[in-house]
């Protein structure tokens, strides 16, 4: 239980418990084949595409957290982050975009499909209405799952191909920093704030869940089955 005082950190409780989640996201298709270079393009547009719709919100979320901060490094450190999304991450998808044939107009147009309406409602309704502690929760398994996949992936692939710059993004010296603080953030909200542990357990077990079920949009290129 994610709330037990074993002496572990917070986060590796939450981990404990997203285990099979993590576990079904390495195994995925999307991230086997990504990792072979394999994947089908269409696939890989389709996870830019609605990433960069994602990012859009995840940034928000960032913003919204900083409103809610109660001290002004906190708050710094999170709209900071907010503006690295907007500013630097999202030009990384216009990047990958450009690769794959579509321009920044493909990405401003995109309809979000099902699961990332799903996600982004989710993350939102928890940055307005949830307490902090219940924030950094829902946001940290991105981070921290975007990095454990990237890792795996990085150690499956056998050599250089098309998604190798994927691989190189989300194993970065900055990626790994920025999760790390993530990290952090989680475990001093549970050490400070113990009586909100099983909201922020479920908060981050519904982050992890909608994680994997992103991956599984972007290889069935999910799309809504009837159209407005």
């Amino acid at each position: 239980m994610a709330g037990a005082d074993d002496g572990a950190a917070f986060s590796d409780r939450l981990l404990d418990d997203g285990a099979a989640i993590w576990a079904a996201q390495k195994d995925h298709p999307f991230v086997r084949e990504l990792a072979a270079g394999t994947l089908d393009e269409a696939a890989f547009r389709h996870w830019v595409t609605q990433d960069y719709r994602y990012l859009l919100d995840y940034a928000r979320v960032f913003a919204v957290a900083g409103t809610k901060a109660a001290d002004e490094d906190r708050m710094r450190r999170l709209l900071d982050v907010a503006h690295t999304v907007v500013d630097y991450e999202m030009d990384l998808h216009r990047e990958f975009a450009e690769d794959y044939g579509l321009a920044p107009a493909d990405l401003e147009s995109t309809e979000k499909a099902p699961t990332c309406v799903a996600y982004t409602n989710f993350l939102l309704r928890t940055a307005h209405e949830g307490s902090f502690p219940e924030v950094a929760a829902a946001i940290y398994p991105c981070g921290q799952g975007y990095l454990d996949v990237a890792e795996h992936i990085a150690d499956l692939a056998d050599e250089e191909h098309r998604y190798t710059p994927f691989i190189e993004k989300y194993t970065s010296d900055a990626f790994r920093e920025s999760v790390s603080w993530m990290r952090e953030l989680v475990d001093r909200c549970a050490e400070t704030n113990p009586g909100e542990r099983e909201a922020m357990r479920e908060a981050f077990l519904t982050s992890a869940r909608l994680e994997h079920r992103f991956w599984e949009m972007a290889y069935t290129r999910e799309t809504w089955e009837v159209s407005a």
